[in-house]
């Protein structure tokens, strides 16, 4: 599994269509803001001035 830090830009991919974020947050390029106590949690800043949480399962490296 690939490890983000701050700054880093990551594409959030949620595969499971039943999870309530997958219609809001799939698919969206973004850059990781910091992460929490957790490591597999990190904060990501979205286009719209929203911070959102995501687990580390859900980022990727962004599509080229």
């Amino acid at each position: 599994m690939d490890s983000f830090t701050e700054g880093d830009r990551i594409r959030i991919d949620i595969p499971d269509e039943t999870d309530p974020d997958h219609d809001h947050y799939h698919g969206e390029h973004r850059r990781v803001t910091g992460d929490e106590d957790d490591s597999t949690i990190f904060r990501v800043a979205l286009d719209s001035g929203e911070v959102v949480d995501f687990r580390e399962r859900d980022l990727r490296p962004p599509i080229e």
